[in-house]
């Protein structure tokens, strides 16, 4: 007589929009009962003036560094007529990036992205990858330049860190940056919102791959009682930033799909 195998716990999915539904699928085929509550909603500029300005400085740039599958999308859809994809690197910090990437048309031997299993999807892997072309060009006398693409909140302000970019320009790279996309706080219906402050309340697991999706859900619930709330994330520094603004239960879990869903199934 075999035991029964004990159901997966639901876990929420904040990842933006068509990113929280491709991982929603994924986790669910590795047997992961998952659901999809976007937390972060991505826009597009008013105007693509800026971009179309940098695809004029992209020929000489060595490397053009995305932070996103968004950042790939947007950039590449301000793309001007008649203009080819130029012969530099195309970096990023995940396999979401990487498809994105190859989807758009960038030659596969100039994308440099973490491998899908990788232990960690961040600027520090990607920056450990690029090190051998970088001292390279550091080598051969010649001024590189490189261009990251990023997104801004609603107030304009860049997302993410600088480190990438403090450690470019401490190897000599002239370093520009360009914003593609907005990132802002979603609006959830009233069944949105009574459906996470239930899950919080009853101690559901929240899947955060961007502390900034957490920070979201303190506005969207700044009365939210979180003495029984449950996160996994993916990234020492969500972990940490959860734990600090009062999250119950932070767990750690792999970035890497596969390995994600075997600890998500191990939970008790």
């Amino acid at each position: 007589m075999t035991s029964a195998t004990a159901p997966s716990p639901l876990v929420w999915v904040t990842r933006p929009q068509g990113a929280a539904q491709a991982w929603v699928q994924a986790l669910r085929a590795q047997g992961v009962d998952a659901q999809a509550l976007p937390l972060i909603d991505i826009v597009a500029l008013p105007d693509a003036v800026e971009l179309v300005s940098a695809w004029d400085r992209l020929p000489s740039c060595s490397a053009v560094m995305f932070v996103s599958a968004h950042a790939v999308q947007h950039f590449m859809a301000a793309r001007p007529a008649q203009v080819a994809i130029p012969a530099l690197q195309a970096w990023g910090t995940g396999p979401g990036t990487e498809a994105a990437l190859v989807a758009a048309g960038w030659p596969r031997d100039g994308i440099r992205c973490p491998s899908p299993d990788a232990a960690q999807f961040d600027s520090e892997t990607l920056w450990a990858m690029v090190q051998a072309d970088v001292q390279r060009w550091q080598q051969d006398g010649q001024v590189h330049a490189a261009l990251i693409v990023r997104g801004a909140d609603a107030q304009g302000r860049l997302a993410g860190r600088d480190w990438l970019a403090q450690q470019m320009v401490a190897a000599g790279l002239q370093v520009a940056q360009c914003v593609a996309y907005a990132r802002q706080v979603p609006q959830l219906d009233a069944v949105q919102l009574a459906k996470a402050r239930q899950a919080l309340r009853d101690g559901q697991w929240w899947l955060f791959s961007s502390s900034e999706a957490a920070a979201h859900l303190r506005v969207l619930l700044p009365e939210a009682d979180l003495s029984r709330a449950r996160a996994l994330a993916t990234h020492p520094r969500i972990a940490e930033r959860l734990k600090q603004w009062g999250w119950s239960r932070v767990v750690l879990v792999p970035a890497a799909l596969p390995a994600q869903a075997l600890s998500i199934k191990s939970l008790t």
